[in-house]
């Protein structure tokens, strides 16, 4: 992985997460669907299940036990026969957030993993602030202690804002040992299948991470589909990046040119490697190949895919690019 050194500081405070002038523009901002989708609770959002609302939806014929509130008695002195009315039932939305916490993500000037924490940090407060659901969970590679995926449960309302910022900037102070050996493609795949099969995975998941698997992400992408498939979940993949991953002659000050010995972040193996100009093409031209069948992959199983750079200000990603492909309103 042609990856430099990150020099990003640790943000302490949800404020150096985000930034006070962003969290001003995101209180004007709600989440959307791009289909409708079962929730739980009363909420403000349609769902296909037929309740007691306000909103009428469709007729159909009476049958002995319905309430007979629901007859409508204009068809009935029209046609002479019985009709219960039909009303769709609002809901909530449900929104999870899924963030790579591996080996891989720490690093990158900006750094992949402070800034893929203050993304999530965003779409959560744009979440629990109008009411929605929010669940948190990032994934590593599991040791001693600690399981490979870490889970905060649904909350809502402004007053979760600091519990969900807690758990975001502990999960930044946590020290990433590179070479833990565990297989990145494994990891994701023990990650994806807890989103989707979770009660808090129903409505928007949105997934976070450079999706930097050698063996590939379609087994973890299977999990997400299956569940789009089935109508009870929108799924959202964002691919973040650094600067030095799309050009890594921007790499040159830090020597990362001639022969070179790099260590793979996730597994700690090593390879013994000539950087040259034709070696960086190539690099460029299988990247370009990767993120294409990432993209692909994603929209074969109803996924939406976006890639980002961390150069992106977080704020122009959440109104710009998330905002245009229906994420947010």
């Amino acid at each position: 992985m042609l990856i430099g050194q990150s020099t990003t500081p640790r943000p302490t405070t949800i404020e150096q997460l985000l930034g006070a002038q962003t969290i001003a523009r995101l209180d004007r901002l709600d989440l959307l669907s791009r289909k409708i989708l079962s929730g739980t609770l009363p909420g403000e959002r349609r769902s296909k299940r037929r309740g007691r609302s306000v909103e009428f939806d469709d007729f159909r014929d009476y049958t002995p036990g319905d309430d007979l509130r629901h007859i409508d008695w204009n068809i009935y002195a029209r046609l002479d026969r019985l009709f219960i009315k039909l009303f769709r039932e609002e809901q909530d939305l449900s929104l999870h957030l899924v963030v790579d916490a591996t080996a891989s993500m720490d690093a990158g000037n900006p750094n992949k993993l402070v800034y893929a924490h203050g993304l999530a940090m965003a779409l959560a407060y744009v979440g629990v602030v109008n009411q929605n659901r929010v669940s948190v969970s990032t994934f590593d590679a599991p040791g001693p202690g600690r399981p490979a995926v870490r889970a905060l449960m649904p909350v809502r309302g402004r007053t979760a804002v600091r519990r969900i910022g807690g758990f975001l900037l502990e999960g930044l102070r946590e020290t990433r040992s590179p070479g833990g050996g565990a297989d990145p493609g494994e990891v994701l795949v023990t990650a994806l299948r807890a989103a989707a099969r979770t009660n808090a995975g129903r409505g928007i998941v949105v997934v976070i991470s450079d999706f930097l698997c050698p063996s590939g992400c379609a087994p973890g992408l299977a999990y997400l589909g299956a569940a789009c498939m089935s109508g009870v979940m929108d799924a959202y993949c964002v691919q973040v990046n650094s600067p030095g991953e799309a050009d890594p002659e921007q790499e040159a000050a830090a020597g990362l040119f001639g022969d070179l010995r790099l260590t793979d972040a996730e597994t700690g193996r090593a390879a013994e490697v000539t950087v040259t100009p034709d070696s960086v093409r190539d690099y460029r031209a299988a990247r370009a190949a990767y993120k294409d069948a990432l993209h692909a992959e994603c929209a074969s199983r109803g996924i939406a895919h976006a890639e980002v750079s961390t150069r992106t200000p977080i704020e122009a990603l959440v109104l710009g690019t998330l905002r245009r492909g229906g994420l947010l309103r």
